[in-house]
């Protein structure tokens, strides 16, 4: 891995030390958002993401990025969540920070914190669903319908942000919810609405087809959204009760393995989020809704086939997100002019 400034490093922690002792109560209650469902992949599936991207980033761009996260607006939180890992390395600190950014978006909607709730949480911008439906037995689109969803375009405005004049406050919250959005729209689900009789105005990908018996009670329900969302962590669930690196980080490096740059780095077309959303759109039309019934559970080998393809798609996520931070954020190349003779 990468080495770190650590001189640098160590002037960023102390500027900021006063006000995240001050915030030591908080991050008592930090823990809070772990038990509220979640939005796009789950906790895991974020955090993976986060962790495959930040192996890709340069050290310099590790560095910058950390030092706006921890100029982030006090109100935002995100500068206090760096003091819960106090305990561990600078290294691990930092990237299990960064991973934990990912999941910032889905963090506030926590509603206990209401003034972050009401300025932070944004509930359309996490998907942006196109309308299709089966014809013939194969995928068709389908006009007249309201768009939903503002994720694609949240993605282009906040790349444009962290390379504009903005102040680091203002990119702060940019990097996060890039964190997050870019993970988002690899979950084939946050990008596909199917019309059928059951829906007809959509399925609010996947939210409206449920996987439990008909009759069962709303607060037992189950649903094909929920299934992708979290089947990382169904499929590898924590059951010693680790902490993040010990659970987290093997499953990713495992996923790297199976998926590695050098395999997925011909498919990364950097910046062309339309493509990221076709792929996600096609994955969900040809794999999600392939041999799946309303009200049945999904079968063994449905699971394994969601499995494999939610590691390939978490890996691209990663692999593109670096690529688009490290892009942002690395030094323009200078040109040196010979010196007259």
């Amino acid at each position: 891995y990468h080495s770190y400034s650590i001189e640098s490093s160590k002037k960023i922690e102390e500027s900021k030390m006063r006000k995240i002792l001050e915030k030591a109560v908080f991050v008592g209650v930090i823990t809070i958002f772990m038990a509220f469902p979640a939005m796009g992949w789950d906790d895991v599936g974020h955090k993976i993401t986060g962790y495959i991207a930040w192996q890709r980033m340069s050290p310099e761009v590790r560095e910058k990025v950390i030092k706006i996260l921890l100029a982030a607006p006090e109100d935002s939180h995100i500068p206090t969540f760096f003091a819960g890992y106090g305990s561990r390395s600078l290294e691990t600190r930092r990237r299990e920070y960064f991973m934990l950014m990912a999941y910032w978006p889905d963090i506030v909607r926590d509603k206990v914190f209401e003034n972050r709730f009401k300025k932070y949480h944004n509930g359309t911008w996490h998907y942006s669903n196109i309308f299709w439906t089966v014809k013939d037995r194969s995928p068709v689109p389908v006009e007249g319908l309201e768009p939903a969803g503002l994720a694609l375009q949240k993605i282009d405005d906040f790349s444009k942000l962290i390379r504009s004049t903005a102040t680091d406050a203002e990119k702060a919250i940019a990097i996060s919810w890039l964190e997050h959005l870019i993970g988002d729209i690899h979950q084939p689900l946050h990008i596909s609405a199917k019309v059928s009789d059951f829906n007809p105005k959509g399925d609010q990908g996947g939210n409206l087809f449920l996987l439990t018996p008909k009759g069962t009670p709303r607060d037992k329900q189950e649903n094909l959204h929920w299934f992708w969302d979290s089947i990382l962590a169904a499929y590898q669930p924590n059951t010693k009760e680790l902490c993040d690196a010990d659970y987290l980080d093997p499953i990713a490096q495992e996923i790297m393995r199976l998926y590695p740059y050098e395999k997925l780095k011909d498919t990364l077309a950097p910046d062309k989020v339309d493509i990221w959303a076709k792929e996600s759109l096609e994955i969900s039309q040809k794999k999600v809704f392939k041999d799946i019934r309303f009200f049945e559970k999904p079968s063994d080998k449905y699971k394994k086939v969601a499995f494999e393809t939610a590691q390939e798609r978490i890996a691209l996520a990663g692999y593109r997100m670096a690529a688009l931070f490290n892009e942002a954020f690395s030094a323009p190349a200078t040109t040196t002019t010979p010196a007259a003779k």
